[in-house]
């Protein structure tokens, strides 16, 4: 595809979400809209690049996705036999506040607490993200075809539990808003260890949600939360696709303009959250710890593990404490992070304790940390991250490739 031809794809995915949001409060369908919206798209990338972008684009979609729904409709109320409902008209130049609160509904209807965490994803990547079936099915790794099912029975949930598109009301907010960022930021996550595009869905999700609600400290931290850990992404993987660790990227590849935004973003939810901490604005002030950094040598240990102290207070799980003991055995040695690491209960079936434990255990010399790593590799650490610190062990111990220390 052309620049031309990319540019005129973005637009239409962009308006195609403002567009779908619109379409679902008007049918009340997320399948009908959705196969309507999909339909106008299709037109669009024909159409466009041959014969130019309309003056308004979002209105030019409106129109052709809710003539498809009318026609979808009266086809099916013909072979019901029954009268077809009047479909409301629809407004091709709808104000910016009526857009904001059209996605609104719509995100919080994809991240409903009625669905399970699974479902919410999938659907927030379908509908918010714009991904087909297919693509959210390799995204998470599920078969096609599991994916379809999932797809459906969310949207029959929807409908058979009939749960409202509607904003939430001012005490349930913060319940649905915690789900709603838990679920992008999984989103985000799940792209960050190498699949683009989940991470770009993420952040772009992120984005949507600050727009849609500018002073929410949770939306602020979140945003500057993916923007200061997507601002590592070009340097996070070496040319063979195997992780650099923190300490040996490349800084000058990190994104400065992204972490310019993510500082201020962070700053923002700093300043709403005087009082009472914010898990997502505390999260983003660690990350901005190593982002403003000149070197890793000169990361500010003390700061990164005050700020997990702080993180504690609001959100003490096991897995905060061991990104703690990580940033303790950077400044106190491998010994005192290690110590921590064990000390942790309920991440035995966790990769990433094993990984730390496995890397601490190298620093300090031990060929145990070969056990460690078999050990994090059988609970799901990914292929590129055990075969680098697999090279690093090999390395230390001056061993053939895949040979084990004796006992």
């Amino acid at each position: 595809m052309t620049g031309a031809g990319d540019a005129v794809a973005r637009l239409v995915r962009d308006e195609g979400t403002r567009v779908l949001a619109t379409l679902v409060r008007v049918t009340g369908s997320v399948d009908l809209a959705e196969d309507a919206v999909q339909d106008a798209v299709v037109r669009a990338l024909e159409t466009w690049p041959r014969d130019g972008v309309p003056g308004n684009p979002r209105g030019w979609l409106l129109v052709a996705a809710r003539r498809r729904a009318v026609d979808v409709v009266r086809r099916e109320a013909k072979r019901l036999g029954k009268e077809a409902d009047a479909m409301p008209a629809i407004d091709p130049s709808p104000d910016p506040v009526s857009v904001r609160d059209d996605l609104l509904r719509l995100v919080f209807t994809c991240c409903h607490p009625a669905l399970s965490l699974d479902a919410q994803v999938a659907l927030a990547l379908r509908t918010l993200g714009g991904l087909s079936t297919a693509e959210v099915a390799r995204g998470l790794l599920v078969p096609e075809a599991t994916m379809a099912k999932r797809l459906t029975r969310a949207k029959q949930k929807i409908a058979t539990a009939r749960i409202p598109y509607r904003v939430p009301s001012a005490e349930e907010l913060p319940a649905r808003l915690a789900g709603v960022a838990s679920t992008v930021y999984l989103i985000f996550n799940e792209g960050y260890t190498g699949r683009a595009t989940l991470a770009e869905e993420g952040v772009r999700l992120a984005r949507l949600l600050v727009s849609l609600m500018p002073d929410e400290p949770t939306a602020l931290g979140l945003l500057a939360l993916v923007l200061l850990q997507d601002a590592r992404r070009p340097a996070r993987f070496l040319p063979d696709g195997s992780p650099a660790l923190l300490s040996l990227q490349d800084r000058a590849l990190w994104d400065g303009s992204l972490i310019k935004e993510g500082v201020e973003l962070a700053g923002r939810g700093l300043r709403r959250t005087p009082e009472v901490p914010n898990a997502y604005v505390v999260q983003a002030a660690i990350a901005a710890c190593h982002d403003l950094a000149p070197s890793y040598a000169e990361t500010n240990w003390d700061a990164v593990i005050s700020w997990y102290d702080v993180l504690l207070t609001v959100q003490d799980t096991p897995v905060v404490r061991l990104n703690r003991a990580a940033a303790v055995a950077e400044r106190d040695g491998p010994a005192a992070g290690l110590a921590l690491v064990d000390a942790l209960p309920g991440l035995t079936e966790y990769a990433w304790w094993h990984a730390s434990r496995a890397e601490l255990l190298h620093r300090l010399g031990s060929a145990s940390a070969f056990v460690a790593l078999e050990r994090a590799e059988e609970t799901g650490l990914p292929a590129a991250h055990v075969a680098h610190l697999r090279h690093r062990l090999e390395s230390r111990f001056s061993l053939p490739h895949g040979e084990k220390p004796g006992p």
